[in-house]
């Protein structure tokens, strides 16, 4: 029985900590000598009770605990007891109760901050209004002047569960109006803003809070982030160096400097840096990770797969992200064994259907394409992951030269989910290549009814369509709407300028394609751009043109039957 309850008491704890999200825990809010209590005596009936709501928990049933810790609340009214209530009914993921419980959690004790951060935040993801959060807020940062400028900066992690951010934004910007001599004011506004999307202010507020105290470091490695996030990484680096220059003491500083010349695309500068950094600390997982993650950006993949390895043994915290990198490098290589072992080592919910497609990749790469669609058939999974394995093993027959069969695949699981709209468009692909063309636009129209703004269903029409000489002016109605949808996608810019290609128009193909191929050095656009520019009778361009695309795709049969055919006549 006592391992059963320390080990429930653990996972009520983590339970507490993932459930809060942001605000402080309940573990923060220490009770305090002044904290009211009833006067009441505790009964033996209290502690019957008491003892039956914590062995409930022990034994599994958490529902029947929540709802006696509940009950034993509101008879009660005892803080600690309230406390309690929240925390199971918060590991029970019961949000009526926690809110109940924390509502009257903070009724029995109206100055603890905590109970009205959790009451805050379930009111944010319930019923709640956003002026009864706002209050509940308002009179937390009141109350606790001792606390202010932590809890100023837990506002934003207490109103995550809100989904209009912009409300958020206006609310916390309310909230801090009566502090904004604190920096931590400021730095509240900024991360609200972020998350609106509004990084101009969000830069603003920090330079504010910087004002206030110049040299916070916190504010400047958020300063930093912004910058980056809005496209100005070399000015993120110059403010980086520049606080680093008056604290070259600062690890922080030092790693954001390392970050901040892997967002420049400084790799080699950035390696020397994480190398550097972990001479002070060899065995830090996260510096481990970056250091191979930028050797294998370099193709230095024995450093890459010793790093990684390193990292691993460190401990890292994403040890099947670290697979599915040595998978990679080992499948690199060409060894294929060791790279479905760390493969089949993935365990993860959020990496697991990642390393099982690759896992059956390799086993595919190897000519054991039977073996690869059974290791995809094997593996369980819901309904999206299901899909997905459907799909890869789609692609594995197609890459097969094999595309009737699947088909076959994927039109069995239409017959299970018909309005999938991903093995619609993956059927209809299947369907073209296979010349049945009256399938594919069935299956193309449909996808266009179920999804108005799939861009590429009807570039992949238009085309088809045009690509066989079929309706061309439907086509380019069709290939229109795709741009619409998606002005700088580089495939459907190929498409309009191949559908005015064969409508006549070689002049006004000709931009569309040099666009598009400036954007995406693809064999089938060189393809297009070649043939078009020959057709105006820049043959020198075409065929250097031609040259360098057969020299960086050798095996691309598209391309090597075009510049056959322009190159015969």
């Amino acid at each position: 029985m006592t391992f059963k309850f320390a080990r429930f008491a653990r996972r009520t704890a983590l339970a507490i900590a993932i459930g809060l999200g942001s605000a402080a825990s309940i573990a923060a809010d220490k009770p305090r000598a002044a904290d009211p209590l009833p006067a009441q005596e505790l009964t033996a009936r209290t502690l019957y009770e008491l003892l039956l709501a914590e062995i409930a928990g022990a034994r599994g049933q958490i529902s029947l605990s929540t709802q006696l810790y509940l009950d034993l609340a509101r008879n009660t009214r005892d803080p600690r007891i309230a406390r309690r209530a929240t925390e199971v009914a918060m590991f029970a993921r019961n949000l009526e109760a926690t809110s109940q419980a924390a509502r009257l959690w903070a009724e029995v004790a109206p100055d603890s901050a905590d109970a009205r951060r959790i009451l805050s935040s379930m009111s944010a993801g319930t019923n709640g209004s956003l002026e009864e959060v706002q209050a509940q807020l308002a009179r937390a940062l009141a109350s606790h002047p001792e606390r202010l400028a932590q809890n100023l900066l837990s506002l934003n992690r207490a109103l995550a569960r809100i989904d209009d951010k912009q409300a958020v934004q206006a609310m916390i910007n309310r909230l801090t109006d009566p502090y904004l001599d604190l920096p931590e004011a400021h730095f509240a506004r900024a991360q609200a803003a972020m998350v609106a999307q509004d990084p101009m202010e969000a830069a603003a507020a920090l330079d504010t809070a910087l004002g206030l105290r110049p040299d916070w470091e916190p504010a400047i490695l958020f300063k930093a982030q912004v910058l980056q996030h809005s496209g100005a990484a070399e000015e993120a680096l110059r403010q980086i160096e520049s606080a680093l220059a008056r604290h070259p003491e600062s690890r922080n500083l030092q790693v954001a400097r390392a970050r901040a010349l892997v967002g420049v695309k400084r790799y080699e500068e950035a390696r020397a840096e994480f190398r550097r950094l972990l001479e002070a600390a060899p065995n830090d997982g996260d510096l481990l990770f970056a250091a191979g993650l930028l050797s294998e950006q370099l193709n230095d993949t024995a450093d890459a797969e010793a790093q990684f390895t390193r990292a691993l043994a460190a401990g890292h915290a994403e040890q099947d992200l670290i697979r599915l990198h040595l998978g990679q490098l080992a499948e690199g290589r060409g060894d294929g064994t060791t790279a479905r072992k760390w493969l089949d080592e993935v365990r993860s919910p959020e990496h697991r259907a990642e390393a099982v497609i690759r896992s059956a990749q390799s086993l595919a790469r190897e000519g054991r394409i039977d073996e690869a669609r059974q290791r995809l058939k094997d593996e369980q999974g819901d309904g999206a992951t299901r899909r997905r394995y459907v799909l890869a093993e789609a692609q594995l027959l197609r890459d097969a030269e094999r595309p009737a069969e699947a088909l076959e695949v994927v039109d069995a699981a239409l017959r299970g989910s018909p309005d999938d709209v991903d093995l619609l468009y993956e059927a209809a692909m299947l369907a073209e290549r296979l010349d049945r063309i009256k399938v594919m636009e069935a299956r193309l129209r449909r996808v266009i009814t179920l999804k108005p703004d799939h861009a590429h269903a009807f570039n992949a029409l238009g085309y088809s369509l045009a690509d066989r000489g079929l309706r061309l002016k439907e086509a380019e109605s069709l290939i229109t709407r795709a741009l619409e949808l998606s002005p700088d996608d580089p495939f459907i810019l190929d498409s309009m300028g191949w559908v005015r290609f064969r409508r006549g128009d070689g002049a006004g193909a000709l931009g569309h394609l040099e666009r598009a191929y400036r954007m995406r050095q693809d064999p089938e656009i060189a393809a297009h751009l070649g043939e078009v520019l020959w057709s105006l009778r820049r043959r020198d361009e075409a065929s250097r043109l031609f040259d360098e695309a057969l020299a960086a795709h050798p095996d691309n049969k598209q391309l090597r039957d075009t510049v056959r055919r322009l190159r015969s006549r």
